[in-house]
């Protein structure tokens, strides 16, 4: 018996989350300073911002401050609230799948509860790149309609009866080029991009 909504599994961090404002803000918890945009088209945080290079203790210490405090603390991507309500008043159950320590299972939907985001559940995954990603297993258990992240290696195995939606992001230095791009269904700026492409194709199903 088949009586749920059609789930919609959504990536948090460069999808629904802003990461790389949260990086500057704990960065300046750490170490006192804001660090400056050097490259606004950095993927990667550390190649965004102007931040000197951490030594092994230096990076202990960094990497201690992303605790539970900074994982129920991450600002929303602009927009990205509204394209979860577009897709939910379309339809749609939400359900972040996300590459982050299980211990920060609850931070996470807590972040996102308190910011509006209308997302049923989280289920967090190992952060592996290996030949098969580590959300196959669980995207195809919830039986999704679609998966939508920002990391091409996240895609490598996923059943393409479920539309693998990659958002594109900052290009330089992105993972998110190659051959491997075979492995998606459709690329997009953004998640409000994403929603409002994928509702116009279902009036027209």
């Amino acid at each position: 018996m088949k009586n749920q909504k059609p789930i919609i599994a959504l990536d948090g961090d460069g999808v629904l989350l802003d990461y790389h404002l949260a990086y500057q803000q704990v960065w300046h918890k750490a170490f006192g300073n804001f660090p400056k945009i050097k490259d606004p088209l950095a993927y990667w945080p550390k190649d965004r911002f102007d931040v000197r290079h951490l030594d092994a203790t230096e990076l202990d210490y960094f990497r201690s401050f992303f605790d539970h405090d900074f994982w129920i603390s991450i600002p929303p991507i602009e927009n990205a609230i509204d394209a979860c309500h577009l897709l939910v008043d379309g339809g749609y159950k939400l359900v972040c799948v996300t590459a982050l320590e299980h211990r920060y299972q609850s931070a996470r939907l807590k972040n996102l509860r308190e910011h509006g985001f209308p997302i049923t559940h989280v289920v967090t995954t190992s952060q592996s790149d290996g030949e098969v990603s580590p959300k196959k297993t669980t995207i195809e258990d919830l039986e999704a309609v679609a998966f939508v992240d920002d990391y091409l290696p996240y895609f490598r195995g996923v059943s393409n009866t479920i539309h693998r939606a990659l958002i594109l992001r900052e290009p330089h230095g992105s993972p998110n080029k190659g051959p491997e791009l075979a492995n998606v269904d459709s690329l997009h700026s953004n998640l409000q991009a994403f929603a409002k492409e994928w509702l116009r194709g279902q009036k027209l199903d």
